[in-house]
Protein backbone atom coordinates (compact mmCIF):
# COMPACT_ATOMS: atom_id res chain seq x y z
CA UNK A 1 0.00 0.00 0.00
CA UNK A 2 1.68 3.13 -1.43
CA UNK A 3 2.34 5.41 1.76
CA UNK A 4 1.80 9.10 0.47
CA UNK A 5 -2.34 7.11 0.45
CA UNK A 6 -2.00 6.05 4.26
CA UNK A 7 0.11 9.96 5.11
CA UNK A 8 -3.15 11.12 3.16
CA UNK A 9 -6.00 9.09 5.20
CA UNK A 10 -3.95 10.14 8.48
CA UNK A 11 -3.95 13.70 7.73
CA UNK A 12 -7.93 13.08 7.10
CA UNK A 13 -8.04 12.11 10.33
CA UNK A 14 -6.28 14.69 11.66
CA UNK A 15 -8.57 17.57 9.99
CA UNK A 16 -11.43 15.33 11.10
CA UNK A 17 -10.64 15.06 14.95
CA UNK A 18 -9.58 18.88 14.99
CA UNK A 19 -13.21 19.56 13.83
CA UNK A 20 -14.56 17.62 16.18
CA UNK A 21 -12.60 19.09 19.32
CA UNK A 22 -13.36 22.79 17.87
CA UNK A 23 -16.71 22.31 17.46
CA UNK A 24 -16.80 20.68 20.80
CA UNK A 25 -14.98 23.75 22.38
CA UNK A 26 -17.57 25.84 20.51
CA UNK A 27 -20.40 24.42 22.24
CA UNK A 28 -19.19 24.23 25.24
CA UNK A 29 -18.34 28.31 25.38
CA UNK A 30 -21.99 28.94 24.37
CA UNK A 31 -23.13 26.84 27.24
CA UNK A 32 -21.19 28.57 29.96
CA UNK A 33 -22.26 32.04 28.97
CA UNK A 34 -26.40 30.29 28.98
CA UNK A 35 -25.73 28.34 32.22
CA UNK A 36 -22.81 29.59 34.19
CA UNK A 37 -23.45 26.57 36.75
CA UNK A 38 -22.10 24.31 34.03
CA UNK A 39 -18.78 25.64 34.27
CA UNK A 40 -18.59 24.83 37.95
CA UNK A 41 -19.76 21.12 37.60
CA UNK A 42 -17.36 20.98 34.80
CA UNK A 43 -14.08 22.47 36.75
CA UNK A 44 -15.08 20.73 40.05
CA UNK A 45 -15.31 17.25 38.04
CA UNK A 46 -11.11 17.98 36.57
CA UNK A 47 -10.60 19.19 40.49
CA UNK A 48 -11.80 16.14 42.27
CA UNK A 49 -9.58 13.59 39.52
CA UNK A 50 -6.54 15.48 40.49
CA UNK A 51 -7.47 15.72 44.48
CA UNK A 52 -7.96 11.78 44.63
CA UNK A 53 -4.87 11.38 42.43
CA UNK A 54 -2.76 13.27 44.66
CA UNK A 55 -4.14 12.13 47.92
CA UNK A 56 -3.26 8.22 46.56
CA UNK A 57 0.15 9.02 46.11
CA UNK A 58 0.29 10.60 49.36
CA UNK A 59 -1.20 7.95 51.25
CA UNK A 60 -0.90 4.33 49.08
CA UNK A 61 -2.40 1.95 51.74
CA UNK A 62 -6.24 3.97 51.31
CA UNK A 63 -6.22 3.16 47.55
CA UNK A 64 -8.81 1.54 47.59
CA UNK A 65 -10.76 3.76 49.82
CA UNK A 66 -10.05 6.79 47.83
CA UNK A 67 -10.48 5.69 44.41
CA UNK A 68 -14.44 4.43 45.62
CA UNK A 69 -14.48 7.57 47.22
CA UNK A 70 -13.63 9.47 43.59
CA UNK A 71 -16.28 7.48 41.40
CA UNK A 72 -18.73 7.98 44.08
CA UNK A 73 -18.19 12.05 44.18
CA UNK A 74 -17.21 11.87 40.12
CA UNK A 75 -21.34 9.79 39.07
CA UNK A 76 -22.96 13.02 41.54
CA UNK A 77 -21.14 15.52 39.57
CA UNK A 78 -22.10 14.07 36.39
CA UNK A 79 -25.45 13.25 37.09
CA UNK A 80 -25.80 16.61 38.02
CA UNK A 81 -24.38 18.14 35.23
CA UNK A 82 -26.60 15.55 33.02
CA UNK A 83 -29.78 17.12 34.74
CA UNK A 84 -28.18 20.24 34.32
CA UNK A 85 -28.39 19.57 30.32
CA UNK A 86 -31.11 18.14 29.58
CA UNK A 87 -33.36 20.51 31.97
CA UNK A 88 -32.30 23.24 29.49
CA UNK A 89 -33.02 21.18 26.36
CA UNK A 90 -29.83 19.53 25.47
CA UNK A 91 -28.90 15.70 25.29
CA UNK A 92 -26.44 14.33 28.10
CA UNK A 93 -23.60 14.20 25.14
CA UNK A 94 -24.42 17.50 24.07
CA UNK A 95 -20.05 18.88 25.36
CA UNK A 96 -18.67 16.04 24.08
CA UNK A 97 -16.94 16.07 20.58
CA UNK A 98 -18.79 14.14 17.79
CA UNK A 99 -16.68 11.95 16.10
CA UNK A 100 -17.28 10.61 12.80
CA UNK A 101 -16.08 6.94 14.38
CA UNK A 102 -16.89 6.48 17.61
CA UNK A 103 -14.91 3.44 18.17
CA UNK A 104 -11.38 4.94 17.21
CA UNK A 105 -12.92 8.58 17.64
CA UNK A 106 -11.11 9.45 14.02
CA UNK A 107 -7.85 8.58 14.98
CA UNK A 108 -7.61 5.27 12.68
CA UNK A 109 -6.32 3.00 15.33
CA UNK A 110 -7.69 0.90 18.29
CA UNK A 111 -5.68 -0.52 20.66
CA UNK A 112 -2.88 -0.25 18.38
CA UNK A 113 -4.53 -1.97 15.66
CA UNK A 114 -6.25 -0.29 12.47
CA UNK A 115 -9.75 0.61 13.29
CA UNK A 116 -12.21 -0.92 10.86
CA UNK A 117 -13.26 2.41 9.31
CA UNK A 118 -9.19 2.95 8.21
CA UNK A 119 -10.15 -0.06 5.95
CA UNK A 120 -13.02 1.33 4.68
CA UNK A 121 -10.82 4.46 3.73
CA UNK A 122 -8.03 2.41 1.80
CA UNK A 123 -11.21 -0.26 0.07
CA UNK A 124 -13.00 3.40 -0.76
CA UNK A 125 -9.50 4.24 -2.17
CA UNK A 126 -9.13 1.29 -3.89
CA UNK A 127 -12.71 1.47 -6.04
CA UNK A 128 -11.86 5.05 -6.76
CA UNK A 129 -8.80 3.90 -8.46
CA UNK A 130 -10.93 0.94 -10.35
CA UNK A 131 -13.50 1.37 -12.71
CA UNK A 132 -16.10 -1.09 -10.15
CA UNK A 133 -17.68 2.23 -9.30
CA UNK A 134 -19.34 2.87 -12.78
CA UNK A 135 -19.62 -0.82 -13.48
CA UNK A 136 -21.96 -1.40 -10.57
CA UNK A 137 -24.08 1.99 -12.06
CA UNK A 138 -25.34 -0.76 -14.66
CA UNK A 139 -24.86 -4.13 -13.24
CA UNK A 140 -27.14 -4.38 -10.45
CA UNK A 141 -30.40 -5.91 -9.42
CA UNK A 142 -32.93 -3.27 -11.36
CA UNK A 143 -31.29 -4.23 -14.60
CA UNK A 144 -31.44 -7.63 -14.36
CA UNK A 145 -33.47 -9.32 -16.77
CA UNK A 146 -34.62 -13.19 -16.19
CA UNK A 147 -35.81 -13.03 -20.39
CA UNK A 148 -32.39 -13.40 -21.63
CA UNK A 149 -32.62 -16.83 -19.86
CA UNK A 150 -34.61 -19.31 -21.96
CA UNK A 151 -37.55 -20.92 -20.10
CA UNK A 152 -37.08 -24.49 -22.16
CA UNK A 153 -35.66 -27.01 -20.01
CA UNK A 154 -32.05 -27.88 -20.47
CA UNK A 155 -31.66 -31.33 -21.44
CA UNK A 156 -32.50 -33.20 -18.21
CA UNK A 157 -32.34 -30.13 -15.79
CA UNK A 158 -34.97 -27.46 -15.37
CA UNK A 159 -35.19 -24.29 -17.52
CA UNK A 160 -32.38 -21.76 -17.46
CA UNK A 161 -34.74 -19.04 -16.29
CA UNK A 162 -36.21 -21.12 -13.89
CA UNK A 163 -32.59 -22.11 -12.76
CA UNK A 164 -31.73 -18.56 -12.56
CA UNK A 165 -34.47 -17.32 -10.79
CA UNK A 166 -33.29 -20.18 -7.89
CA UNK A 167 -29.91 -18.81 -7.88
CA UNK A 168 -31.01 -14.61 -7.36
CA UNK A 169 -33.74 -15.96 -4.76
CA UNK A 170 -30.74 -17.45 -2.96
CA UNK A 171 -28.22 -14.63 -3.42
CA UNK A 172 -31.13 -12.41 -1.99
CA UNK A 173 -31.41 -14.18 0.92
CA UNK A 174 -27.38 -14.63 1.14
CA UNK A 175 -27.45 -10.58 1.47
CA UNK A 176 -30.69 -10.37 3.92
CA UNK A 177 -29.17 -12.83 6.25
CA UNK A 178 -25.15 -11.63 5.73
CA UNK A 179 -24.76 -11.15 9.59
CA UNK A 180 -25.69 -14.56 10.33
CA UNK A 181 -25.18 -16.73 7.35
CA UNK A 182 -22.45 -19.31 7.92
CA UNK A 183 -22.20 -19.80 3.50
CA UNK A 184 -19.98 -18.14 0.92
CA UNK A 185 -21.20 -18.29 -2.81
CA UNK A 186 -19.02 -20.35 -5.47
CA UNK A 187 -20.76 -19.91 -9.17
CA UNK A 188 -19.14 -22.48 -11.70
CA UNK A 189 -20.70 -22.39 -15.39
CA UNK A 190 -19.80 -21.54 -18.77
CA UNK A 191 -18.93 -18.12 -19.85
CA UNK A 192 -21.49 -15.77 -20.44
CA UNK A 193 -23.91 -16.71 -17.87
CA UNK A 194 -24.42 -13.79 -15.88
CA UNK A 195 -21.89 -15.01 -12.97
CA UNK A 196 -19.72 -11.83 -13.08
CA UNK A 197 -23.14 -9.58 -13.52
CA UNK A 198 -24.70 -11.27 -10.22
CA UNK A 199 -21.44 -11.06 -8.12
CA UNK A 200 -21.78 -7.24 -8.67
CA UNK A 201 -25.36 -7.35 -7.64
CA UNK A 202 -24.71 -8.41 -4.58
CA UNK A 203 -21.28 -5.86 -4.16
CA UNK A 204 -24.01 -3.07 -4.74
CA UNK A 205 -26.75 -4.38 -2.69
CA UNK A 206 -24.15 -4.98 0.27
CA UNK A 207 -22.14 -1.62 -0.37
CA UNK A 208 -25.42 0.25 0.04
CA UNK A 209 -25.69 -1.11 3.64
CA UNK A 210 -22.37 0.06 4.66
CA UNK A 211 -20.39 -3.18 3.83
CA UNK A 212 -16.66 -3.52 2.52
CA UNK A 213 -16.86 -5.57 -0.54
CA UNK A 214 -13.69 -6.14 -3.00
CA UNK A 215 -13.96 -7.14 -6.33
CA UNK A 216 -10.70 -9.20 -7.61
CA UNK A 217 -10.29 -11.38 -10.87
CA UNK A 218 -8.39 -14.32 -9.64
CA UNK A 219 -5.20 -13.50 -12.21
CA UNK A 220 -5.10 -9.59 -10.27
CA UNK A 221 -5.38 -11.10 -6.75
CA UNK A 222 -2.44 -13.60 -7.17
CA UNK A 223 -0.81 -10.52 -8.94
CA UNK A 224 -1.31 -8.09 -6.68
CA UNK A 225 -0.02 -10.06 -3.96
CA UNK A 226 3.41 -11.49 -5.62
CA UNK A 227 4.04 -7.06 -6.62
CA UNK A 228 3.84 -6.20 -3.33
CA UNK A 229 5.54 -9.18 -2.14
CA UNK A 230 8.49 -8.03 -4.02
CA UNK A 231 8.12 -3.99 -2.97
CA UNK A 232 10.74 -2.74 -1.25
CA UNK A 233 8.50 -1.57 1.11
CA UNK A 234 8.40 -4.83 3.34
CA UNK A 235 4.54 -3.01 4.80
CA UNK A 236 2.96 -2.94 1.45
CA UNK A 237 2.76 -6.63 1.28
CA UNK A 238 0.57 -6.81 4.73
CA UNK A 239 -0.90 -3.78 3.97
CA UNK A 240 -2.60 -5.38 0.40
CA UNK A 241 -3.34 -8.54 2.72
CA UNK A 242 -5.35 -7.12 5.52
CA UNK A 243 -7.36 -5.59 3.43
CA UNK A 244 -8.24 -8.85 1.35
CA UNK A 245 -8.92 -10.94 5.01
CA UNK A 246 -10.68 -7.52 6.95
CA UNK A 247 -13.41 -6.79 4.41
CA UNK A 248 -16.78 -7.96 4.57
CA UNK A 249 -17.14 -9.39 1.62
CA UNK A 250 -14.30 -10.78 -0.42
CA UNK A 251 -15.15 -11.64 -4.45
CA UNK A 252 -12.81 -13.41 -6.47
CA UNK A 253 -13.76 -13.74 -10.14
CA UNK A 254 -12.70 -15.98 -13.06
CA UNK A 255 -11.09 -18.65 -10.63
CA UNK A 256 -9.07 -20.89 -12.74
CA UNK A 257 -7.50 -18.15 -14.95
CA UNK A 258 -4.43 -17.38 -13.09
CA UNK A 259 -1.46 -19.01 -13.53
CA UNK A 260 -1.28 -22.02 -11.29
CA UNK A 261 2.18 -21.97 -9.54
CA UNK A 262 3.29 -22.90 -5.70
CA UNK A 263 2.78 -19.23 -5.29
CA UNK A 264 -0.53 -18.88 -6.06
CA UNK A 265 -1.50 -21.94 -4.82
CA UNK A 266 -0.25 -21.49 -1.07
CA UNK A 267 -1.59 -17.53 -1.45
CA UNK A 268 -4.52 -18.66 -2.37
CA UNK A 269 -4.88 -21.24 0.02
CA UNK A 270 -3.84 -18.11 2.51
CA UNK A 271 -6.18 -16.02 2.28
CA UNK A 272 -9.24 -18.82 1.99
CA UNK A 273 -8.07 -20.37 5.03
CA UNK A 274 -8.09 -16.77 7.23
CA UNK A 275 -11.07 -15.60 5.96
CA UNK A 276 -13.07 -18.64 6.69
CA UNK A 277 -11.73 -18.99 10.18
CA UNK A 278 -12.43 -15.64 10.52
CA UNK A 279 -15.97 -16.31 9.82
CA UNK A 280 -15.74 -13.92 6.45
CA UNK A 281 -18.28 -14.14 3.25
CA UNK A 282 -16.67 -14.79 -0.31
CA UNK A 283 -18.39 -15.15 -3.63
CA UNK A 284 -16.08 -17.05 -5.83
CA UNK A 285 -16.81 -17.39 -9.73
CA UNK A 286 -15.18 -20.17 -12.28
CA UNK A 287 -15.96 -20.77 -15.98
CA UNK A 288 -14.65 -24.14 -15.03
CA UNK A 289 -16.29 -27.55 -14.13
CA UNK A 290 -16.15 -29.12 -10.56
CA UNK A 291 -14.45 -31.81 -11.87
CA UNK A 292 -11.56 -29.84 -13.20
CA UNK A 293 -11.41 -27.52 -9.83
CA UNK A 294 -10.42 -30.72 -8.02
CA UNK A 295 -7.69 -31.60 -10.79
CA UNK A 296 -6.56 -28.01 -10.56
CA UNK A 297 -6.41 -27.16 -6.80
CA UNK A 298 -5.37 -29.48 -4.19
CA UNK A 299 -7.67 -31.31 -1.72
CA UNK A 300 -7.29 -28.38 0.78
CA UNK A 301 -8.30 -25.88 -1.13
CA UNK A 302 -11.62 -27.83 -2.71
CA UNK A 303 -12.39 -29.56 0.29
CA UNK A 304 -12.95 -25.90 1.73
CA UNK A 305 -14.65 -24.45 -0.75
CA UNK A 306 -17.00 -27.69 -1.53
CA UNK A 307 -17.43 -27.53 2.25
CA UNK A 308 -18.23 -23.82 3.27
CA UNK A 309 -19.67 -22.66 0.48
CA UNK A 310 -22.78 -22.62 -1.52
CA UNK A 311 -22.23 -24.34 -5.41
CA UNK A 312 -24.82 -22.27 -7.62
CA UNK A 313 -24.46 -23.78 -10.99
CA UNK A 314 -25.20 -21.69 -13.86
CA UNK A 315 -26.40 -22.89 -17.11
CA UNK A 316 -27.63 -22.31 -20.74
CA UNK A 317 -26.99 -20.07 -23.68
CA UNK A 318 -24.51 -17.61 -23.72
CA UNK A 319 -26.78 -14.16 -22.29
CA UNK A 320 -24.11 -11.51 -23.77
CA UNK A 321 -24.61 -12.73 -27.39
CA UNK A 322 -28.55 -12.91 -26.81
CA UNK A 323 -28.23 -9.16 -24.99
CA UNK A 324 -26.20 -8.07 -28.57
CA UNK A 325 -28.43 -9.44 -30.69
CA UNK A 326 -31.62 -7.94 -29.20
CA UNK A 327 -29.75 -4.51 -28.74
Amino acid sequence: MNENIIHEILKEYEMKRDTALKDALYRKNKLYKEIPELEKIEEEIKNVGIEITQSIFKEPEKGKELLNLLKERLNKLKKKKAYLLESNGYPEDYLEPKYECNVCKDTGYVNGKRCRCFYQKLINIYYKQSSIAEILKKENFSNFNFEYYSDKPFGDKPSPRSNMKNIVEFSLNFIKNFETTAESLFFYGDSGLGKTFLANCIAKELLDRGKSVIYRTAPDLIEGLRINKLNADSSSYNEYLELLKECDLLIIDDLGTESITAFSLQEFFNILNTRLLLGKKFIISTNLPLSEIMSIYPERIYSRIFGHFKLLNFYGEDIRLKRKMII
